[in-house]
């Protein structure tokens, strides 16, 4: 969905203008939903090299290169992740000044009322009426002349430092037992049940979110989490 300049959407309860506010990214910092979605990546990465451990044969070297190993993964993943999320806001910037460009040069109000709509939830596009959608262009027309270029804004930057500290950090739970037992056996003990708690922690609060519940989700996203260790393992990952 794209989100165009808010400011332009906005109305004061007796249906007249309020103060403009400067247009924010559809993307704002992380929501809970993506929080959750990092911190699960990132246990899964790690728990793809906690879990190939074989504690039987494993000595101390051998887990040491599992730890920088896993760090090294997350790190790369991290920084691979926020790449990608500042590549999302921008071309969620970019579609959002099209479609402002598009409404506010349409000679058709019809064209520019599917324009609008398409922007709109489909459950918020549905209710307007033909009145509603001429207040938004109108609105929309009455707004400065916008930039010629979309660009990234600080929410963009933040959300970025999110993903990037949530998928790294998120190793360090798991790997922390390695680094100051001395027994393997128990380190693996320890950072397995870790990492049971914190996919059970995850799919609660996934499922406070999204309006599910907790401890249903809870309990299947350690499922399901496990499930996709396996699999990754199995495929060489």
């Amino acid at each position: 969905m794209i989100q165009l300049p808010t400011q332009a959407l906005r109305t004061a309860p007796s249906g007249g203008p309020v103060p403009e506010e400067p247009a924010r990214s559809a993307k704002h910092v992380l929501d809970p939903i993506d929080r959750v979605s990092e911190v699960l990546f990132g246990l899964i990465m790690v728990l793809t090299f906690t879990g190939s451990l074989n504690v039987a044969e494993e000595g101390r070297e051998s887990v040491r290169t599992m730890l920088i190993g896993a760090l090294g993964c997350n790190l790369a993943w991290g920084i691979i992740d926020a790449v990608f999320y500042l590549m999302g806001s921008l071309a969620e910037r970019s579609k959002a000044l099209l479609a402002l460009r598009a409404v506010r040069g349409a000679t058709d109000p019809e064209a520019a009322y599917r324009i609008i709509a398409g922007t709109l939830p489909p459950a918020v596009a549905s209710v307007l009426r033909p009145v509603d959608l001429e207040m938004l262009r109108q609105r929309l027309k009455g707004l400065p002349e916008p930039p010629r270029r979309a660009g990234l804004g600080g929410d963009d930057w933040r959300g970025a430092a999110g993903v990037f500290g949530l998928v790294f950090l998120s190793t360090f739970p798991v790997v922390i037992p390695f680094i100051f037992m001395g027994d393997v056996t128990a380190a693996l003990r320890v950072s397995n049940a870790i990492a049971i708690a914190a996919l059970y922690l995850m799919g609660d609060a996934f499922g406070r979110a999204s309006g599910r519940h907790p401890l249903v989700t809870g309990l299947v996203m350690v499922v399901l989490g496990l499930v996709l260790v396996g699999i990754t393992i199995a495929l060489g990952g």
